[in-house]
């Protein structure tokens, strides 16, 4: 089950701002990029379902994670499926994501108390998201939907909507103060964080310089100027 409940993990996902998304199916690699993640300050981080036997790399991180009593917030991304879901619940995930609304999956993670983020690309999209229960509905792909302005634009009617745009946010203050200025709760980002480069040359050292700074970002947009 999951080590964190529900409340926990959507509060640190606000409070925090930014959730790192990658795929590795190197379990050590994996366990690095994570770990390089949460030193950096962003401890929400989420593994994405896409790899042949991805929940045998995720089981293994999060093994890792119980064994040494990190505090970190590890989640699953890429979940289209309620067996598929409640395969990673019951391996501890702490939340779930996907790259599209199934009210399956949504009432499975309201059984077990977990944080289900769903992507949607329309109003009525987010409106059931959050008749099912989401509290914080994933934009995707943002930039394709719409950008900021439709983030913004949702916020005028549906002020009480908490989004996380993933797809098409930036690792730059340019676009984080875009996103952050329309009314995001907080922003998934994918290879524009866990770049390739990265990854191939192991700079977990870099990787982890590179998310402080994205955190860093968040707080002074959120704090607006002096």
């Amino acid at each position: 089950m999951a080590r964190y409940d529900r409340m926990t993990v959507l509060g640190a996902m606000g409070d925090i701002g930014v959730v790192p998304v990658f795929y590795n199916k190197d379990p050590q690699a994996a366990i690095d990029i994570i770990k390089a993640c949460a030193d950096g300050g962003a401890r929400c981080v989420e593994f994405t379902n896409r790899g042949d036997l991805a929940w045998k790399v995720f089981v293994e991180a999060m093994e890792r994670l119980v064994a040494e009593e990190l505090d970190i917030i590890l989640g699953v991304g890429s979940i289209v499926d309620a067996p598929t879901a409640g395969l990673y619940i019951s391996s501890g995930a702490d939340f779930v994501v996907g790259p599209l609304l199934n009210p399956e999956v949504a009432r499975l993670c309201n059984r077990r108390k977990v944080a289900y983020s769903p992507g949607c690309g329309t109003v009525s999209e987010i409106a059931q998201a959050e008749e099912l229960g989401v509290e914080i509905v994933k934009v995707f792909p943002a930039g394709e939907v719409g950008g900021p302005a439709f983030v913004k634009s949702v916020l005028g009617p549906c002020p009480w909507t908490r989004i996380m745009p993933t797809g098409g946010v930036d690792a730059t203050r340019e676009s984080l103060e875009a996103w952050f200025s329309a009314g995001v709760a907080c922003v998934g980002i994918g290879s524009n964080l866990v770049t390739r480069e990265i990854v191939q040359t192991r700079d977990y050292a870099g990787l982890t310089a590179r998310v402080r700074q994205v955190v860093a970002w968040i707080e002074e947009i959120r704090a607006g100027p002096d």
